[in-house]
């Protein structure tokens, strides 16, 4: 068992809860009422997803090497 490091993106829904985006696997979202609920349903999204592509035999990619930065732009 290899250790696997994802970043995961919550975006706020005007109807409650938070969906969640994980950008290194393309397609697995996942929605949380809370983001403590959020957060746990990720992590299952993402086991399921790795075991699926390890099924599969694909390559399981991971965030172990990106850099993270936030730009803030004033748009006119």
């Amino acid at each position: 068992m290899k250790n696997r490091t994802y970043k995961i993106n919550l975006r706020k829904e005007e109807e409650g809860g938070y969906t969640v985006f994980v950008p290194s696997l393309s397609g697995c979202i996942t929605y949380g009422e809370t983001v403590d609920e959020a957060i746990e349903m990720a992590k299952e999204a993402i086991e399921l997803y790795i075991e699926e592509l390890q099924d599969r035999g694909d390559y399981v990619p991971d965030d172990s090497n990106m850099l993270e930065y936030s730009l803030n732009l004033m748009v006119v």
